[in-house]
């Protein structure tokens, strides 16, 4: 579990609460005043529980830790922002269904590569561009739910729940193997309800009106010397120590793409720092207020799920709080949860000291003997390396426990699942959703309010889908 973990008072989870509200409902009813004052709003939440948690709990460690992680997660999603602004792709042709669903399934494996973020920000643009004369919401949505979040559960590179797993000892392609049916059958079923959709929205187009509008397009890239710093924010990803130097690597990339990108491609993609703007500012506040809400979890996460848990319960409630919470520090939690349930404290301590003392692993004898030789087994599989120089630590050993018994990895998947693919149930459920969002109402493009996109799109579309994963692969 987190050392930064306290223990507040379930009380303070209203301030998230509100927050969530004040996002949901206020564009709706206040769209005006919201738009003038949502900043007092996210600040004036986040100031609440920042005040409980330095002059009540006296944790200035846990709001440091929440600052820097802030701080990292605004980085990336900003440096992203600006470097994709800074790439023009313009497309030829007319968007027929067929070629959209290519587009987004080009995307989901993109999403591996560059992040689901990177991916987002670079292909958002030219998928409103060529959908321009039919543009609708479920363009939108669909394009989050697919390319913003599902499409990137194959790599620790596609969504950072997964690359919090990678760095407490999951390996890098573990995640793809087990996880590839799953995502070939999210995949697979969220484009056949866009394909429907978005046939039966582009009938509704004349062919004089599709011709038309398409009739000029080309395709051309501008801005390609961007490559370069979208490269150096990736490889920066990797960076943990010292501290602050990967984000100044992300700084240093986002301000040497603005000043070496042309005007005419600035202009092309209709560049400015509103949406990145929005996005910072409520997430100050999502942040802060919502520290009260993941340390009770963490505290209570394994009492919640009980008894020999089924891999069903950790694949519903990791994705249930990943639709809300931010799903990085949920997918921890819940992977504690897990350590909890399953690993054995004394073998994970009789597995340091093997290696430690380079004793035999053929002598191990006693009740978890075989535990103990399954855990080394796949601590050699895995991380032969740091098993040799002696340097394993706690973590890996109790992932190995779990990755060297066949009934029991499923778990990781469960929780790698849910975190993912629930992120796209909301627009607070991932970082890019929201970046998507303010894009697409900075072209002009009718998005749905945050109601409407629970309950005219994640409801019909997406929950069916996420029954179906679970029917399929982890009801037992």
């Amino acid at each position: 579990m987190d050392s930064h973990v306290v223990s507040p008072n379930p009380w303070m989870i209203i301030p998230f609460g509100l927050l969530l509200a004040a996002i949901a409902l206020a564009p709706l009813f206040f769209s005006q005043w919201w738009s003038k004052h949502y900043p007092k709003v996210a600040f004036g939440l986040g100031a609440v529980t920042l005040i409980y948690y330095l002059a009540v709990l006296h944790a200035g460690t846990r709001v440091v830790h929440v600052a820097h992680e802030y701080i990292s997660f605004i980085a990336l999603i900003g440096s992203l922002f600006v470097v994709s602004g800074g790439i023009h792709i313009n497309v030829k042709g007319e968007a027929t269904p067929l070629t959209n669903v290519v587009f987004l399934l080009l995307g989901a494996m993109i999403s591996n590569v560059l992040g689901t973020t990177g991916a987002s920000m670079l292909l958002i643009r030219p998928w409103i561009r060529m959908n321009k004369y039919r543009i609708t919401a479920h363009h939108i949505v669909f394009f989050i739910f697919i390319v913003s979040n599902v499409g990137g559960c194959l790599t620790p590179i596609g969504d950072p729940p997964l690359f919090l797993g990678y760095l407490k000892g999951i390996p890098f392609w573990w995640v793809a193997e087990h996880c590839l049916p799953i995502w070939l059958a999210g995949i697979g079923i969220l484009l056949a309800m866009f394909y429907v959709i978005d046939r039966w929205n582009f009938t509704r187009a004349p062919r004089e009106v599709r011709l038309r509008e398409t009739a000029q397009g080309q395709w051309r890239f501008d801005g390609l010397g961007n490559l370069f710093f979208l490269g150096l924010i990736l490889a920066s990803v990797f960076i943990s120590d010292p501290p602050f130097l990967r984000e100044g690597l992300m700084l240093i990339a986002a301000v040497g793409s603005y000043f070496t990108t042309k005007p005419h491609v600035h202009n092309a993609n209709d560049f400015n720092f509103h949406p990145i703007k929005e996005v910072a500012v409520l997430f100050i506040g999502i942040f802060a207020t919502m520290m009260p809400a993941l340390d009770w979890l963490a505290l209570n996460a394994e009492s919640l799920l009980g008894q020999n848990p089924v891999a069903g319960l950790f694949y519903w409630g990791t994705g249930t709080l990943s639709s809300v919470l931010d799903n990085a520090p949920t997918y921890l939690s819940f992977l504690s949860a897990t350590f909890g349930a399953f690993v054995d404290p004394d073998v994970v301590g009789q597995v340091q000291a093997l290696i430690q003392s380079g004793g035999d692993v053929a002598a191990v004898s006693g009740p978890h003997a075989e535990a103990i030789r399954n855990t080394l087994a796949a601590l050699q599989k895995y991380h032969a390396a740091d098993v040799l120089a002696k340097s394993v630590t706690a973590d890996e050993i109790a992932v190995a426990c779990l990755l060297g018994n066949g009934t029991l990895n499923h778990y990781i998947v469960a929780i790698s699942i849910g975190a993912v693919f629930f992120g796209a149930n909301t627009y607070i459920g991932n970082g890019p959703n929201f970046m998507v969002k303010s894009i697409a109402e900075q072209q002009k493009v009718n998005t749905p309010t945050f109601l409407g996109y629970v309950f005219k799109f994640t409801l019909p579309f997406m929950v069916p889908m996420l029954i179906i994963i679970w029917w399929l692969f982890f009801r037992g």
